[in-house]
């Protein structure tokens, strides 16, 4: 004990026990990090699947991500982004990008769905990363009223609380929801493209994304039932509208009554 009772005076105690407390804290993180972290559905697909896929990523998406998708100064590297990163921008067309700008449009889909399974197979291949959704979150069955709380909370800064998009800083935007299918909602969710965050399963649980999901089709299906939606940004542009509406009476009834007095 006495030994002990030494050692523990020792100048070089406290600078180890602040070493053993950062290796157990980062630790732990690790640990929790993993357990949240989306994995690689690579189950989904086939050996031959992720064969093809590479000779696609060759001919058309190595010129940018590099052999091997490590990455090279005009494209980042894919290892661990995911199945679901590569459904979303190749699905979409923002993938191959049509030139450089500040952030990848969205235009025709380059690839059909098998080549686009392919090339998503290969990624998946390279490292852990978001899984293909499954069905089940994808029927739009969800809590539409739950979906809303969780959109207006989270994406509706970005998006308008109707979806319809809105401008970002340095000409960056986030785009309108209407006509994007299911499962690229629930990718995008997942991957965090563009300037979009990750809404990882410890931020918005499946089921959460699943609302969100039947929430964002059901405002698209009932449309604008009150009259044109402007936009969808309320007051604001209601109000603008109305404000260039008047003034042109206005101008327009000062030009007629000048020229009669004339």
């Amino acid at each position: 004990m006495k030994a002990l009772s030494q050692k523990r005076r020792h100048p070089l105690a406290a600078i180890a026990l602040l070493v053993l407390g950062l290796m157990l804290t980062g630790g732990l993180y690790a640990v929790v990090t993993t357990v949240n972290q989306a994995k690689a559905d690579t189950t989904t697909f086939t050996a031959g699947q992720a064969h093809e896929g590479e000779k696609l990523f060759v001919a058309n998406c190595a010129t940018c991500h590099g052999l091997g998708a490590k990455g090279t100064e005009n494209g980042p590297s894919l290892a661990g982004v995911g199945a679901a990163a590569v459904s979303f921008q190749v699905g979409t067309g923002r993938m191959p990008m049509q030139m450089q700008g500040p952030q990848a449009l969205q235009k025709p889909a380059q690839f059909n769905a098998d080549q686009t399974n392919e090339l998503a197979a290969y990624v998946a291949t390279l490292g852990n990363g978001p899984g293909i959704p499954e069905a089940q979150y994808l029927d739009g069955k969800g809590d539409a009223t739950k979906g809303g709380e969780l959109f207006r909370v989270n994406c509706a800064m970005c998006h308008n609380a109707a979806a319809a998009g809105g401008a970002l800083t340095r000409g960056k935007f986030a785009p309108a929801l209407a006509g994007v299918s299911n499962d690229h909602i629930y990718e995008a969710m997942v991957t965090g493209p563009q300037n979009m965050p990750v809404f990882n399963d410890a931020n918005i649980t499946p089921e959460g994304k699943r609302d969100i999901i039947t929430f964002l089709n059901t405002i698209e299906h009932q449309g604008s039932p009150g009259g044109a939606a402007l936009g969808s940004l309320g007051p604001v542009s209601e109000g603008l509208f109305l404000w260039t509406a008047v003034l042109g009476v206005v101008i327009g009834f000062t030009v007629w009554l000048t020229s009669r007095t004339s």
